[in-house]
């Protein structure tokens, strides 16, 4: 069961994401983020005050860095999924666990406290050679800019990890940490559109049935895929799960097949695989000394999508 959670999980973010550039049609990156994270911040609410919870927190400046890292990042992965084929930008943004295990290794390696372990650097070399494969399409097509955009995300998905693992180890509960986030992130996309980053002629984008169905597209698969990652996380085994959460590649390689006939050369194909490999041996160097039942906020670079 916990593996059926991971997939259905993978499932619903690469949903989000083509809900995400069906929208980008009617909507700025900002009104989209500011969508997001109200369909969020109003359900999560809801939830907290019906299960009688609290959303009182001792530690406001930790929430604060960690939403704002994760929106910025967030930002730029919408950004991407706007100018990239879909499967590109999902692949980019799920290098998060790659820049992690970099980050552990060199640190671990600067102190003197790790040796290296060749495998993981390997494995994070491998993934600029698929970096550069799956980019050589976009950069060709002038894309280069959604293709930094989604690599920038990354990097600034893994920041956002670390300071979800350090809410954790200091007592907040998940539902907190994604209750401040989605908040922040609503605050943040309206902030993006009384700036200027929505129509021309208005400032918010209107709305039509489609365009709102859209919105509801970005919104609620997001946070359904929260709450199912999360637990499979929590009943299922570390490693599993982790590397389950790939198939959100896959998925988003079919929506964008069937959505806009996106069709890639056998390069591009070779360097999602290899991302996608590189991926899967950091997860087991980021989780192998993870017991079985460890929380997501304890092992998932991604399970809170930023």
């Amino acid at each position: 069961m916990p593996s059926l959670w991971m997939l259905f999980a993978s499932f619903a973010f690469a949903a989000m994401g083509a809900g995400v550039k069906l929208a980008s049609e009617f909507y700025s990156t900002s009104e989209l983020l500011m969508y997001r994270g109200l369909i969020g911040t109003v359900v999560l609410a809801a939830a907290v005050r019906h299960q009688g919870g609290s959303l009182r927190t001792a530690f406001p400046k930790a929430h604060l860095w960690r939403s704002a890292v994760g929106v910025v990042s967030l930002w730029l992965w919408f950004f991407a999924i706007t100018r990239l084929p879909l499967a590109t930008a999902v692949t980019l943004n799920y290098m998060a666990p790659i820049w992690i295990a970099a980050w552990m290794f060199a640190t671990g390696w600067w102190r003197g406290t790790k040796l290296p372990e060749w495998p993981l650097v390997l494995a994070i070399g491998m993934s600029f050679l698929g970096v550069t494969l799956v980019l050589q399409p976009a950069v060709e097509s002038n894309q280069w800019l959604g293709g930094l955009a989604g690599v920038c995300s990354s990097v600034i998905s893994a920041m956002a990890y670390m300071q979800v693992r350090r809410l954790g180890q200091l007592g907040e509960p998940e539902y907190r940490v994604v209750f401040y986030f989605s908040l922040t992130t609503m605050l943040a996309g309206l902030a993006g559109t009384l700036a200027g980053d929505g129509p021309r002629d208005a400032v918010f984008s209107s709305h039509t049935p489609y365009s709102a169905a859209l919105l509801l597209a970005v919104g609620v698969p997001g946070l359904l895929a929260q709450i199912a990652m999360t637990r499979a996380y929590r009943f299922g085994k570390v490693l599993v799960v982790a590397n389950l959460q790939y198939t959100g590649i896959v998925f988003s390689s079919l929506w964008g097949l069937a959505l806009w006939g996106d069709a890639f050369g056998w390069h591009v194909w070779l360097g999602i695989g290899v991302i996608l490999a590189s991926g899967v041996a950091a997860t087991f160097y980021n989780t192998r000394s993870t017991a079985r039942g460890a929380v997501v906020k304890d092992t998932d670079p991604i399970a809170s999508e930023t």
